[in-house]
C-alpha cells in the first residue's frame, strides 16, 4: 500500500517512515468514514493512550528522580489530557489529513480538540505497532520537547489553588457562572466567570468551558495572591 501525497508528507512532518503504510491510515480514520474494509482509529486510540502514559511517566521519573508521587501525578496528568495531544496534533498539522465523514466535515471536524486529541493517539499507536516501543517513545518525546520540562506550570490547578485560598480564609469555594457565549456551533467560545464570596471576580473565554474556568481561576487567584494580605 502507497500513502496518498497529503499522508506521505505528514509522515515525515511526524518523522516516522511507515512500514506498515495502512496503520497510519486506520489512524487518521474517524468512525463517521469507517468502512467493512478500512477501520477507523478507536482501537488504535486505546492503544496510543497507554503508550503515551508510559513514555510521559518514564520522562517525568527521569526529569526529576526526587519528585514524590503527589508531584508527578499533576504533571502526567497535564502532559496526557486531550487538550495537550490536540495541541500536539495542530503543531503537526494531523487535522488536514483527517479522514471524516461529510457530518463531521461539514461541522467543523479538523479543528475540534476531542478529534485531534484521539487521532494523535491513534498515530502514536501506529508508530509503536509499526515500529515497537522506542520508536514510538522518540516521537513523543520530540513532538512533546519542551512541554516536559516545563509542565509543573501547566500542572498548576487554578481552580483547585483558588478553592483552597478562599478556604484558608474562611470562604465557600468560587463560583462559576458562563457569561457569554459566541461563535459557531462547531467552534464555540465561552466565557465564564469566577466569582469569590468576598465580591471579587475575574472572566476569561476559551474553547471549551474547562479552559475558561481555569483561565478565569487564574486571572482571579493572580489577583488576590497580590493583595497585602493574601
Amino acid at each position: 500500500m502507497k500513502l496518498s501525497r497529503e499522508l506521505a508528507a505528514f509522515s515525515r512532518r511526524l518523522g516516522h517512515d511507515f512500514a506498515r503504510p495502512a496503520l497510519l491510515v486506520q489512524a487518521v480514520t474517524h468512525a463517521s468514514m469507517s468502512t467493512p474494509a478500512r477501520g477507523d482509529n478507536q482501537r488504535l486510540e486505546f492503544l496510543g493512550d497507554r503508550v503515551l502514559g508510559l513514555v510521559m511517566a518514564e520522562a517525568l521519573l527521569a526529569e526529576d528522580p526526587d519528585a514524590a508521587e503527589g508531584q508527578l501525578a499533576p504533571r502526567f496528568n497535564a502532559l496526557v489530557r486531550k487538550e495537550t495531544c490536540a495541541d500536539v496534533a495542530r503543531e503537526i498539522d494531523l487535522g488536514a489529513v483527517l479522514k471524516l465523514g461529510r457530518s463531521e466535515m461539514l461541522s467543523g471536524g479538523r479543528r475540534k480538540q476531542a478529534l485531534l486529541g484521539d487521532a494523535m493517539e491513534a498515530v502514536i499507536a501506529a508508530v509503536y505497532t509499526d515500529a515497537g516501543f522506542e520508536a514510538a517513545r522518540r516521537i513523543v518525546l520530540t513532538l512533546w520537547g519542551a512541554r516536559i520540562g516545563a509542565v509543573e506550570a501547566d500542572a498548576r490547578d487554578a481552580k483547585t489553588a483558588l478553592q483552597e485560598w478562599a478556604q484558608a480564609r474562611g470562604l465557600p469555594p468560587p463560583d462559576y457562572a458562563e457569561t457569554a457565549r459566541s461563535g459557531p456551533d462547531h467552534a464555540p467560545v465561552f466565557t465564564i466567570t469566577a466569582t469569590l464570596a468576598n465580591g471579587m471576580s475575574q472572566s476569561a473565554s476559551a474553547g471549551s468551558k474547562r479552559h475558561a474556568q481555569q483561565a478565569a481561576a487564574t486571572a482571579l487567584l493572580a489577583r488576590v495572591e497580590g493583595m497585602p494580605d493574601a
